[in-house]
């Protein structure tokens, strides 16, 4: 696994274990939520400026961004997704 892979796999690892999505962690680490996105997906190359915003946010030390994964530690799962619905019943003018 290459530095990106394992900052992606470590960055969705702290971030689900803490219950926190995407856009919660972007606002807390001041970076934008596609970014975040994209990091996780190994897409993108971040800068050690933007791994040090990440770690804080997650309250880490940056080197855990670095781990190796165990041999057979599973990616986690992702959070239970989507935007919350609206109560049915409700009128979207109330």
């Amino acid at each position: 696994m290459d530095g990106r892979g394992l900052v992606a796999w470590n960055l969705r690892r702290h971030r689900v274990d803490r219950g926190l999505s995407q856009e919660k962690l972007a606002v807390d680490a001041q970076v934008d939520r596609t970014y975040v996105s994209s990091l996780e997906r190994g897409i993108e190359n971040p800068t050690v400026l933007v791994l040090d915003r990440l770690a804080a946010a997650l309250s880490i030390p940056i080197s855990e961004l670095f781990r190796m994964p165990l041999r057979g530690e599973r990616p986690p799962k992702p959070l239970s997704g989507g935007r919350r619905s609206k109560q049915k019943g409700r009128s979207a003018k109330a």
